[in-house]
């Protein structure tokens, strides 16, 4: 027995040095290959090679090298960063080269980013990574059971979340394309690693009550399915109520005895359409547009934020109060929705000023944000705080 043990090991020690052999012999042809040719060439090998390694059910068993044209972003990513970690990011990829390949699904458009937004942008637009990776970029592929658009957008928020960063608001917009994709309030808590207790309030925080019609948080709505104020016991106007009910939950800032909460039906700016998906008579492009004519205006902007932080007090002191999230934002959107009525879902608008006229709208909110602050017992914020609801954890 221990004569066939030996024979049968030296036989396996064979077959892997005949192996490696083999492997040399094909690295040596490779080298013969131009650049281009090789990355493809290289790219079939390890194809072959992942479908029999024992762990090939791992994505990042097989990193291939793919023309960065055919990597496009999701339009459904909740991170976001400011320049300068963008330039961090950059600095880090010159330095140090890609550490981490980009996680990618193949779409008949290419393949769509599922995380690593940035990377895929720093590979792009910074001229010098790009020579370096020739216009290639490193990219793993999901596992194919995450096909689904709703699957994607899970995993999107798994990254994010198994990194602690993610936006707020955005995760609200997502749990509300989730709910609207039939997805349950338990299914949504399991799969974004939440407790359905911070689902429903991302859900409040929305301010939708069409959102609450679900088996799940049958509390939160009556027999006829009518949202009535009752229906909100665990949001009140008292800190202290607050940060017990919270305790326990993932919610951002519920804990601060600062914060001043109100259920939504208080909320100035959702009765002037701050969360309404569409704006009657106009498209997307006019309201994006609107958007960058309202914000260039500074007298115009400034007069509506003048109204927004004298009018609208349950609004401001539900937002402003929230140290936790983009206090600029909120108030750019809600003096944008007070002036003209167009919704906050089109505040992508804001990108299509330049950067001077993006600072010169910051100023101006930051301006009217502390006078708000100060007049109602606060201490004044730098821009870096108001701003806070921007992600430094970015790669």
């Amino acid at each position: 027995m221990s004569e066939q043990i030996t024979l049968e090991l030296s036989s396996a020690a064979e077959s892997i040095d005949s192996a490696i052999r083999m492997g040399k012999e094909v690295a040596n042809q490779l080298a013969k290959l131009p650049a281009v040719d090789r990355i493809k060439a290289i790219n079939e090998i390890r194809a072959l090679i992942h479908n029999v390694c024992p762990l090939n059910s791992e994505p990042v068993d097989f990193v291939r090298w793919v023309p960065s044209e055919n990597v496009y972003a999701n339009d459904y990513n909740p991170n976001t960063v400011a320049p300068p970690e963008m330039e961090l990011l950059a600095h880090s990829i010159l330095t140090d080269g890609y550490t981490q390949p980009i996680v990618t699904f193949p779409t008949d458009k290419g393949r769509e980013v599922v995380d690593g937004f940035h990377r895929n942008r720093v590979g792009k637009e910074n001229a010098q990574v790009n020579a370096r990776v020739m216009s290639f970029l490193p990219v793993v592929t999901i596992k194919s059971d995450q096909s689904d658009l709703n699957d994607r957008i899970a995993a999107t928020i798994r990254h994010n979340r198994a990194r602690g960063k993610h936006r707020v608001d955005a995760m609200s917009d997502i749990v509300v394309e989730l709910k609207r994709r039939n997805w349950s309030g338990e299914r949504i808590a399991r799969e974004l690693g939440m407790e359905q207790d911070e689902v429903l309030r991302l859900c409040q925080i929305t301010g939708l009550a069409e959102l609450f019609s679900d088996e799940e948080f049958s509390q939160s709505w009556d027999v006829e399915g009518e949202i009535t104020e009752a229906d909100f016991t665990e949001l009140t106007d008292d800190p202290g109520l607050i940060a017990e009910s919270a305790e326990g939950t993932r919610v951002v800032n519920t804990s601060d005895e600062q914060r001043i909460f109100h259920t939504y039906e208080k909320w100035e700016c959702y009765k002037a359409g701050f969360y309404a998906t569409t704006k009657a008579g106009m498209t997307k492009t006019e309201c994006e547009q609107a958007y960058r004519g309202f914000l260039s205006d500074e007298e115009r902007f400034s007069d509506a934020l003048e109204h927004v932080t004298g009018e609208w007090k349950h609004s401001c002191e539900h937002y402003l109060t929230n140290t936790s999230m983009n206090r600029i934002a909120w108030l750019g959107q809600a003096a944008m929705c007070y002036a003209t009525g167009i919704p906050a879902v089109f505040r992508s608008g804001f990108f299509l000023l330049t950067p001077i006229e993006q600072e010169i709208a910051n100023e101006v909110a930051l301006h009217y944000l502390n006078k708000w602050l100060v007049e109602h017992g606060r201490e004044a914020v730098t821009m870096d705080e108001a701003y806070s609801g921007r992600q430094s954890d970015i790669y």
